[in-house]
């Protein structure tokens, strides 16, 4: 029952203040040390809900969340309600949708902004509802490698360009093939303290 649940999403929004996450899936991978602060990843494929918005990078992340958010909240073709009290939330029974992390924010042509949450493992393009907003799209995303560079704190437009640069330099200075474009990840709700979050950028790249 969704009274049930209620302990526990308090507990869960309480924690994820100091950046503790409970039950929060995310796509599995293998890893590699490139440097002391980068890494190369090697994904599966995953699935997707993703949107585009045209506006400046933070206004496009919220406006994003939002269509996103409420995707995943009820407004799908079963209309299943998911309670927005914990940064992972379900609905009681047997079907429910979680956000998983992190939350991925592309750039693409004319300033347009590629949002995306990943959905869990469990579930497949023929099992999730279909979106009930037009600029919702669930998109399967190929396997991929890349290179993240983690780091806490502030995540506006100009930290994430910051640290796009730094991972840029690094990738020149290991001869490291590019293969994309950047993308940022972000794993914590907007409350949560900065120096407690955790925010990656990656690029795609082509390894041996």
């Amino acid at each position: 029952m969704r009274i049930a649940k209620i302990p526990g999403q308090i507990v869960e929004s309480a924690l994820s203040i100091v950046g503790i996450r409970i039950g929060t899936e995310e796509p599995h991978y293998l890893r590699q040390p490139l440097t002391d602060d980068v890494e190369v990843r090697r994904y599966g494929p995953r699935i997707a809900a993703e949107t585009t918005v045209a506006d400046n990078e933070d206004r496009a992340r919220s406006i994003g969340f939002r269509r996103l958010a409420n995707y995943i909240f009820g407004a799908n073709h079963r209309e299943e309600t998911i309670s927005m009290t914990a940064p992972v939330a379900q609905q009681s029974g047997d079907d429910e949708i979680a956000m998983t992390a992190p939350v991925a924010q592309s750039r693409g042509a004319d300033n347009r902004w590629t949002i995306r949450f990943f959905t869990p493992s469990k579930w497949t393009m023929e099992t999730l509802p279909q979106p009930d907003d037009g600029d919702v799209r669930l998109v399967t995303v190929p396997a991929e490698t890349v290179a993240v560079l983690r780091f806490t704190g502030d995540r506006s437009a100009n930290a994430v360009a910051e640290r796009t640069d730094q991972l840029r330099k690094t990738l020149r200075d290991k001869a490291v093939e590019t293969a994309g474009e950047p993308v940022a990840w972000f794993y914590d709700p907007p409350w949560t303290l900065p120096f407690r979050r955790r925010n990656e950028v990656a690029i795609p790249v082509l390894l041996d």
